[in-house]
Formats: structure tokens, C-alpha cells, sequence
């Protein structure tokens, strides 16, 4: 990867991280809308969980707190970029060179 792409690349990563910290201070800890209204309408408890759960509810088990959502967040940002990078490279792979004259 050339020193300026790499360098924009680590920039656009900083401010995403940056991004996750500061969402993650105002992250609400009450239900969604969803939720809500399964609650209010009474059918909350009709609700079926995922067969299994990496990150329950956007933790991290062990840790707490603000933390804990601070570090899930994280982790979900570098399973995308590292599967836009294999992506990227298959796709770079397929594409045709150019002819050279």
C-alpha cells in the first residue's frame, strides 16, 4: 500500500475509533424501539434470542460498563475493515490489467 493511501487509511481509522468511543458515551442503556413496543404491547416475553451471540448485546463479557461497549464497538470496526481488505484485494485480484502502449 503506497505511503499516502496508508496514511489516509490509518486517519479514516483513528476518526472511526473516535467515533465508536464518543457513541458509545451516549449509548442508551434502555430498550430500543422495538423492544418498546414489545413491552408496551405485552409481547416481550414471545420474543425469541439468536441461537448464539458473539457480542451480547454490544458487550464484551468480563468487562463493564462504558468500557465494555467502548471495546465491542472496536472489535466491530476491525471485523469490517479486515473483511473490506479481503474484499478489496479479491476484487483487485479479478480486475483486468490495464494494456500498457
Amino acid at each position: 500500500m503506497p505511503r499516502s493511501l496508508r496514511s489516509w487509511f490509518l486517519a479514516a481509522l483513528a476518526i472511526t475509533a473516535a467515533g465508536v468511543v464518543a457513541a458509545s458515551l451516549w449509548a442508551s442503556a434502555h430498550p430500543d424501539g422495538l423492544e418498546r413496543i414489545a413491552q408496551d404491547l405485552g409481547f416481550i416475553d414471545a420474543a425469541q434470542g439468536p441461537g448464539f451471540e458473539v457480542l451480547p448485546d454490544y458487550t464484551v463479557p468480563g468487562l463493564g460498563g462504558v468500557a465494555s461497549s467502548v471495546v465491542a464497538g472496536l472489535i466491530g470496526v476491525a471485523v469490517v475493515v479486515v473483511l473490506m481488505l479481503i474484499v478489496g484485494r479479491l476484487v483487485a485480484r479479478r480486475r483486468p490489467k490495464a494494456p500498457t502502449s
